[in-house]
């Protein structure tokens, strides 16, 4: 099913770059596109295009190859509060500026 929508050349620069180092990883490993997109449970097709950086490929099968390669686990840490720079000064911001205990 075709997206309705194009991103933003910055999505789809950033897609094309996880695809091409999805690709060099791949190839690092020594392993065939038949056999990653068989431990990712998807097509060597599918695979052809995750390794383009075709955003019209579903997050979860992006993730699927992750996993077949070994690489899943920094992929939950993405948008850890301790990788946001900006939504830590967005919440420092936000500190009152003093604290005061509430009657009983």
């Amino acid at each position: 099913m075709p997206t309705p929508i194009t991103p933003p050349n910055a999505v789809r620069r950033a897609l094309r770059k996880l695809g091409q180092d999805m690709a060099d990883a791949r190839k690092r490993r020594g392993l065939t596109m038949e056999i990653v997109a068989n431990r990712a449970f998807t097509t060597r097709k599918t695979l052809a295009r995750i390794e383009e950086g075709d955003f019209g490929v579903s997050m979860g099968l992006y993730a699927s190859v992750l996993l077949a390669l070994g690489l899943l686990e920094g992929l939950g840490d993405l948008a850890d509060p301790a990788n946001d720079p900006v939504g830590m000064q967005l919440a420092a911001a936000d500190l009152p500026k003093r604290v005061r205990t509430k009657p009983n």
